[in-house]
């Protein structure tokens, strides 16, 4: 099973280089994934993947969808 914690752990790898602070606060996770940091915070305490609009944010970033969910290398895609 696909560990929401997990992914979300992998996110925010994603987005701390990127950070001017040194923390990736829920807030900056869902405005990276294009939602309402509200509707993040109930989809955080469901335990429910925004699949799609991590679809979306791999897709801009270059990012290999399998390695966000499942931790499947390599990690980036290539053009």
């Amino acid at each position: 099973m696909i560990d929401f914690v997990e992914v979300m752990q992998r996110m925010k790898s994603i987005l701390l280089p990127q950070s001017t602070s040194k923390k990736v606060l829920d807030k900056d996770v869902a405005i990276a994934l294009e939602l309402d940091p509200l509707y993040y915070a109930v989809m955080k305490k469901r335990k429910k993947i925004p699949y799609e609009s991590l679809a979306y944010f791999c897709k801009k970033e270059k990012i290999s969808i399998n390695w966000m969910l499942l931790e499947q290398k390599p990690q980036y895609l290539t053009s």
